[in-house]
C-alpha cells in the first residue's frame, strides 16, 4: 500500500475527495493541479469542477495514481495544507474581531465563487464571493445565504447575425459540491415561507468555503406548487410576482433556517436591498415577544447593516401596493401592522402609504448603519436618499462607505502565483494587508525589468491562445471558416481589453466613436493596437444586447479582423484570462453611475494596468503614476456631452501617453517607463484594493457592535 508522510492510499483518496466539497480549492493552485492531473480532458469538460471530476473517476483508479509516489506526495502535501488551514487558531479575526458573539450572516441574492457553481450574473455575486473568501482566510465566523438557483445564469451563444441568445443549463446535483442541510435524524431540514395564500417549503443545501459556509435555499420540492418550485430556476428570473417570492424566501426564509440550524449571528448584513424582508421576519420576531412595535424596530436596526451599490434611481427593487397586499396581507398582524404602515416603511417619500414599497428604503431604515461602495458612491448614495432623513445637509445623511475590493488570490494564472512564489516566498499571499510588503514585492532587485516584462509576455501569450481556442469554438457552429481564427491577435502587440456586464452606461463601444481615428491606431504598422471585449446584456435588455452587436460588426470590419474581438459567454474562467493577459484593462462608465466597478482590481497583481474614468474605485486609486485617467475629477451631467468629452479624452490618452509608452524600447526591447508604471500599479493597489482589507473594514467599521 502507497504511503507518503504517513497518509495511507484510503485517507489520500478520501482525502481528496473531502476537499473536493470544500471551494477551499480554487483559490490554491497547487490543489487545482492534483484535480486536474487525474484527466486533463474531464477538467475542461467539467468547467474545472473538483467534485464533477471526483464523480467520474473509480475509486479503483483513485487507489491505483497513488501507487505514483510522486503524485501521492503531493496530494498528501495540499491536503496537510487544507487541514492546516481549516485548524488554524491564530487567526487575524480570532485577534480582532472577539467582539463578535456570533457569525455573520451576509444575504446576496448571488455569490460568484467559481465557474462552475452558476449562482451569479455579475459584479454583486463576484464581490459576495470574494467576501465570503476573505472572512474565511481571515477567520471571521461567516454564513452567507443565497438561493439555489438549478438553472443558473445563462450561457451566453452569439448568433450569426451577432445577436446575444440565452439557454439555461440544469445543475447536475450529482456533480455539485453542495450537501443539503439535515435535522438530527438525517432527514433534509425544512422551513417554510408564506407567499399570499400559499406555504412554501424550502431545504438549504450547504456549501463550503474554506472556513465559511453558505447555505443555498431551494423550493424545488414536490410538495410545492409547480410556479413556487421555479421560484429557484434562475437567476434574477421572471417578472415582479416572481422577483418578490425570490426576495421573501432570501429574507424571510434565510433567517428562518439560521434560527432553524440554531446559528445565532451577530449582526445580519444586507448586500444590496434584495434580501431587505429579512427585517420583518426579525420584527416579527420581537413583536411575538410582546414587545411593542416601535421598540421593535430599534432592536432590528441595532442588529442590522445595508449595503448598498447602485447609484441609479431606476436600479432599486420597487413593489406596487396591489402586490404587497396580495403577498403580505395574511400576516401584516404577526408584524404588528396595516398594509398602510408597511407602505410607509418602503415608501421614498416621507412613508408616504401611497407610492411603491422600496427595498432599499426599508434597508436604510431598518439598519443601525449603511454604507456605499467608494467614497464617491457614499457621497452619491447620500445625495440620493437625503429625503429620507431628518437632516439638513447631504454630509449629515447617515451613509458612509467601505470601498471594494477582491480577493487577489481567486484571480491569480497559475503562471503568477508561480512567478510571485518564487520571487516572495510560499508564504506571500498571507500579506496583502501589509503595504510595506509590496513596497519591497516590486524592488527591481528583487524583481528585475526583463523578469517582470518576460511575466507579461506569458500572460499576454496566454490569453491570445485561448482567445484563438474560444473563437474557433464560437464560429464553428455556422461553419464560416473557423480555421481563420488561428492566427488572430499578436503577441507582440499592445493588448486592450473590455469586459464586463454589457449595461448601456458602461458604454463598450466609447472607442469606437471616432472611427476614422481609432483605426489608424489599430492599423499602426510601428505601434498597433488590439482590443479583447467580453460580457453579457440582461435577457431583457435589448439596448445592451444591441451594444454586443455593434462590437460584432466591429469585429468582421476587414481592417479590424483579427484585432478586435469578442468573447462569448463571458464567466469567471475567461475572466481569469482576460484579466491575466491584458496590458491596458479599459472602463469608461458615464460617471458617477459605477458604484465602485472592481473587474480593474483584479489585473495589477498580474502587471497589467487600468486606463478609467475617474469614477468608482479608481478615483481613489489613481495617482498620476499607477495607470491612466480617462478624463478628469468630475464631467458634465448631460450624459450626450460626457460622451462626447470622454470619447475625446481616450483618444487622447490612448494616443498621447499609453501607446507611446508601451512602444518606448530600449536596446534590449524593455520599455522600462511602462515597466515602472506597472511596478507602481502592484505597490499601490494589491495592498489596498483587496477584500481582506475590505472585510477588515466592515468588522471594524459596522460588524462590531
Amino acid at each position: 500500500m502507497a504511503q507518503s508522510k504517513g497518509l495511507t492510499t484510503h485517507q489520500l483518496v478520501e482525502g481528496l475527495h473531502r476537499l473536493s466539497k470544500n471551494l477551499w480549492w480554487t483559490w490554491h493552485p497547487e490543489a487545482q493541479y492534483i484535480f486536474r492531473e487525474l484527466s486533463p480532458r474531464l477538467w475542461e469538460k467539467a468547467n474545472h469542477s473538483a467534485p464533477w471530476l471526483m464523480a467520474d473517476i473509480s475509486e479503483q483508479e483513485l487507489k491505483a495514481r497513488m501507487g505514483d509516489k510522486d503524485f501521492a506526495r503531493r496530494v498528501s502535501a495540499v491536503l496537510t495544507a487544507f487541514d492546516d488551514y481549516m485548524d488554524e487558531k491564530k487567526t487575524w479575526g480570532a485577534a480582532k474581531a472577539k467582539g463578535l458573539k456570533g457569525p455573520v450572516a451576509y444575504f446576496s441574492a448571488e455569490f460568484g465563487l467559481h465557474e462552475s457553481v452558476k449562482i451569479y450574473s455579475g459584479g454583486l455575486g463576484i464581490l459576495a464571493g470574494d467576501h465570503t473568501k476573505s472572512a474565511s482566510d481571515l477567520g471571521v465566523p461567516f454564513y452567507g445565504i443565497s438561493l439555489f438557483y438549478r438553472e443558473g445564469y445563462f450561457e451566453q451563444r452569439i448568433s450569426a447575425d451577432g445577436w446575444q441568445q440565452e439557454q439555461y443549463v440544469p445543475v447536475d446535483l450529482k456533480r455539485q459540491a453542495s450537501e443539503v442541510v439535515t435535522d438530527r435524524n438525517g432527514n433534509p431540514l425544512k422551513c417554510e415561507v408564506r407567499i399570499g395564500f400559499s406555504v412554501v417549503k424550502f431545504i438549504a443545501r450547504r456549501l463550503a468555503v474554506g472556513r465559511s459556509t453558505i447555505l443555498l435555499l431551494d423550493t424545488n420540492l414536490p410538495e410545492n406548487e409547480e410556479r413556487y418550485r421555479d421560484i429557484t430556476a434562475h437567476v434574477y428570473g421572471g417578472d415582479a410576482t416572481t422577483r418578490i417570492a425570490q426576495e421573501i424566501l432570501l429574507g424571510i426564509g434565510g433567517v428562518r433556517m439560521l434560527r432553524a440550524m440554531g446559528v445565532k449571528p451577530s449582526v445580519f448584513h444586507m448586500n444590496e436591498g434584495h434580501s431587505a424582508f429579512l427585517t420583518l421576519e426579525l420584527l416579527r420576531e420581537e413583536v411575538a415577544k410582546g414587545t411593542p412595535r416601535t421598540k421593535a424596530m430599534a432592536k432590528v436596526a441595532a442588529q442590522c447593516i445595508f449595503t448598498t451599490h447602485t447609484p441609479v434611481p431606476a436600479g432599486h427593487d420597487r413593489f406596487n401596493r396591489d402586490l404587497m397586499t396580495f403577498t403580505f396581507g395574511q400576516k401584516l398582524d404577526a408584524y404588528g401592522m396595516t398594509i398602510d404602515d408597511l407602505m410607509a416603511l418602503g415608501s421614498e417619500h416621507a412613508g408616504d402609504p401611497n407610492q411603491p414599497f422600496t427595498m432599499t428604503v426599508i434597508a436604510l431604515r431598518m439598519s443601525r448603519a449603511a454604507n456605499g461602495v467608494s467614497e464617491l458612491h457614499g457621497h452619491v448614495s447620500r445625495e440620493m436618499w437625503l429625503p429620507l432623513f431628518p437632516v439638513k445637509s447631504v454630509e449629515k445623511v447617515p451613509i458612509g462607505h467601505v470601498t471594494n475590493g477582491i480577493h487577489v488570490s481567486s484571480w491569480l494564472h497559475e503562471k503568477t502565483h508561480a512567478f510571485w512564489s518564487e520571487k516572495l516566498g510560499a508564504d506571500w499571499r498571507e500579506h496583502y494587508l501589509e503595504p510595506k510588503f509590496w513596497e519591497k514585492a516590486v524592488d527591481p532587485k528583487r524583481v528585475p525589468d526583463e523578469e517582470l516584462w518576460a511575466l507579461r509576455y506569458t500572460l499576454r501569450r496566454k490569453l491570445i491562445e485561448f482567445a484563438r481556442f474560444r473563437l474557433h469554438e464560437q464560429h464553428s457552429r455556422y461553419g464560416n471558416g473557423a480555421g481563420v481564427y488561428d492566427t488572430v491577435l499578436n503577441p507582440d502587440t499592445l493588448t486592450v481589453c473590455f469586459a464586463r456586464r454589457f449595461a448601456t452606461y458602461k458604454r463598450a463601444p466609447l472607442i469606437f466613436t471616432h472611427f476614422e481615428r481609432i483605426l489608424s491606431l489599430f492599423n499602426d504598422p510601428a505601434r498597433p493596437l488590439q482590443i479583447v471585449f467580453a460580457g453579457k446584456a440582461h435577457p431583457r435588455d435589448d439596448e445592451g444586447k444591441r451594444f454586443i452587436q455593434r462590437i460584432i460588426e466591429f469585429t468582421k470590419h476587414p481592417n479590424l479582423f483579427g484585432k478586435v474581438i469578442f468573447l462569448e459567454n463571458y464567466d469567471m474562467n475567461v475572466a481569469r484570462y482576460l484579466i491575466s493577459g491584458a496590458d491596458v484593462w479599459l472602463n469608461n462608465p458615464r460617471r458617477p453611475l459605477e458604484a465602485s466597478g472592481t473587474s480593474g482590481q483584479k489585473i495589477a497583481i498580474n502587471g497589467g494596468m487600468n486606463c478609467s474614468i475617474m469614477d468608482g474605485w479608481w478615483r481613489e486609486a489613481y495617482d498620476g503614476s499607477n495607470g491612466w485617467s480617462i478624463g478628469g475629477d468630475g464631467q458634465p451631467e448631460d450624459p450626450h456631452v460626457q460622451d462626447v468629452q470622454d470619447a475625446e479624452f481616450l483618444f487622447k490618452v490612448l494616443s498621447e501617453q499609453v501607446i507611446p509608452e508601451f512602444y518606448d524600447r530600449d536596446a534590449k526591447g524593455l520599455p522600462h517607463r511602462w515597466i515602472k508604471r506597472m511596478r507602481r500599479a502592484i505597490a499601490t493597489l494589491v495592498p489596498q484594493f483587496n477584500t481582506h482589507r475590505m472585510v477588515a473594514d466592515y468588522v471594524r467599521q459596522y460588524y462590531l457592535p
